[in-house]
């Protein structure tokens, strides 16, 4: 989410804040291990936790435009994470709703790897918007159709019961700033389309 680039102009603003940013790739409990603030995709519901959403956006079939689109009863290779095992996308396309079915030729663990092994021509891949609208712009990429699926929404959290410090109050104020609409076209300005 562009994070080296909010958390760098976040120290510009407040050069008196010091501030730690931690990626992890498992779930953290906050509460626990002490964290201020994190950002999370589709969170699950937590009693202890509040916050608010600061991006939806939405994953969009894409590939390398030398890779056509199957033909029914055909499939498509496709690119995805450890953690999916989807045999088919039900897509929503300008000419309706199809379902593509696909079968993985590549399984990598960061959605940018996924993206470059599109861009490369390996297979389709299910991506955020966010992350591929340069290259759709550019034509690096093509769209096959948007899931038909509820949007993808990054929150910002904190614990409820903690007094909202300044700082947190603060950053969230400049994340607000950065997304105002909350689009996902914002966050592809924003990061570069992943660039």
């Amino acid at each position: 989410m562009a994070l080296g680039k909010i958390a760098a102009e976040f120290v510009k603003r407040y050069p008196q804040v010091r501030l730690d940013v931690t990626t992890e790739d498992r779930a953290v409990d906050m509460v626990e291990e002490g964290y201020d603030l994190v950002i999370r995709v589709n969170p699950d519901p937590d009693e202890r936790l509040v916050g608010r959403v600061l991006i939806r956006d939405r994953l969009v079939a894409v590939a390398h435009p030398d890779l056509p689109l199957p033909a029914l009863g055909e499939t498509a290779p496709a690119v995805f994470r450890p953690s999916s095992n989807a045999t088919g996308w039900d897509l929503v396309t300008p000419r309706g709703e199809i379902r593509i079915a696909v079968d993985p030729v590549l399984r990598l663990g960061a959605l940018t790897m996924v993206r470059d092994a599109v861009r490369a021509g390996t297979g389709a891949a299910m991506l955020p918007f966010s992350l591929v609208a340069d290259d759709l712009r550019e034509g690096a990429l093509v769209s096959w159709g948007h899931a038909k699926a509820p949007p993808i929404e990054i929150w910002a959290l904190y614990p409820s019961r903690r007094l909202l410090s300044s700082r947190v109050a603060a950053l969230l104020d400049l994340l607000k700033e950065s997304f105002p609409e909350g689009q996902a076209e914002e966050l592809a300005a924003f990061a570069g389309g992943g660039r």
